[in-house]
């Protein structure tokens, strides 16, 4: 179960990089629908290069061919899981700061529950209660950041990531439910699935249709080169790194419990977006009330951890 942790916090770290180089990005006038979409554009290159580097172009058309054996639920998870997550956050850096966007991504922890809940797993009373105390942790940190800055701007940033907090867990859970099988979903128990870049290629190439449209749609000013640059750098930090580790922690976890605990990571990136604002961006220290709530998302954390111990 340590093992799972550590992995969970590894990819914490690396996701973190999204939260500081997006709000880099606003701060500097790009627009965030290229931040959002030009991270997917690099990450299908990226991917599709390693893993026909390290696997072999026979294994990169296979992955392709997979996708369009089943483009139909590829391109539902990855709307939801890649297009849907992405879009609204980097929506929301451009109206709060992202250790603030990053504090109310803690709220997956929750929304992961109630999307386990509702694909029908069930979990102990403590996981609830562990999890109410990260998220007592991320409203403590949000109402403080509220009382010197104006609601609209927390509700323009917080809103957008809440529904992205839902998005995210779907997407991944989705992909978990075709695996072990869904009487709902097509079963897709394929040996490609069991390697976290496979999963993460598929989901790419399945939110692309999404991004075409919404660049249609806003019709935004064409990215900066350092605009490119940044995306180019999310893709890998936090696309390529981050994604696969936390998807292969999820996928060695074998309960619904140990699922939760392993989403429940996430709650360190608040920290490491924090620390890389204040280093990179010259964002102010945190008050002691935003400790106290960062206290308490880590002390949600480390009860997950040691009830998975008992």
């Amino acid at each position: 179960m340590l093992r799972l942790i550590f992995i969970g916090l590894l990819s914490g770290l690396f996701f973190s990089a999204t939260f500081v180089l997006n709000r880099a990005m606003s701060l500097e006038g790009g627009h965030w629908v290229w931040s959002a979409s030009l991270r997917y554009f690099f990450m299908i290159l990226i991917l599709t290069t390693l893993i026909s580097l390290f696997k072999g172009t026979a294994t990169t058309r296979s992955l392709f061919r997979l996708f369009l054996d089943n483009w139909k639920f590829w391109t539902l998870a990855g709307t939801i899981g890649c297009g849907g997550f992405y879009a609204l956050l980097c929506f929301g850096a451009d109206h709060s700061p992202g250790w603030v966007i990053a504090a109310t991504w803690q709220l997956t922890i929750i929304a992961t529950l109630i999307v386990l809940a509702c694909f029908g797993r069930s979990f102990p009373r403590k996981v609830w209660f562990f999890s109410g105390i990260v998220f007592l942790g991320v409203l403590i940190i949000n109402l403080n950041y509220a009382e010197s800055s104006s609601f609209k701007v927390l509700f323009m940033g917080g809103l957008p990531v809440l529904v992205a907090a839902f998005c995210y867990p779907i997407g991944n859970q989705l992909v978990w439910e075709v695996k072990t099988g869904n009487a709902y979903l097509p079963k897709i128990d394929h040996p490609l699935l069991d390697n976290p870049f496979s999963k993460v290629l598929l989901l790419s190439l399945g939110s692309v249709p999404f991004w075409f449209i919404l660049i249609a749609l806003v019709a935004p000013q064409a990215p900066s080169l350092g605009q490119i640059v940044n995306t180019a750098l999310v893709a890998v930090f936090s696309g390529v790194i981050a994604t696969s580790l936390f998807l292969m922690a999820r996928h060695w976890a074998n309960k619904s419990s140990e699922l939760a605990a392993v989403d429940a990571t996430q709650s360190s990136e608040v920290v490491f977006a924090m620390a890389g604002e204040i280093v990179i961006l010259n964002a102010p220290l945190p008050d002691m009330v935003s400790l106290v709530g960062i206290f308490l998302v880590f002390l949600g954390l480390m009860l997950f951890i040691g009830f998975q111990e008992q």
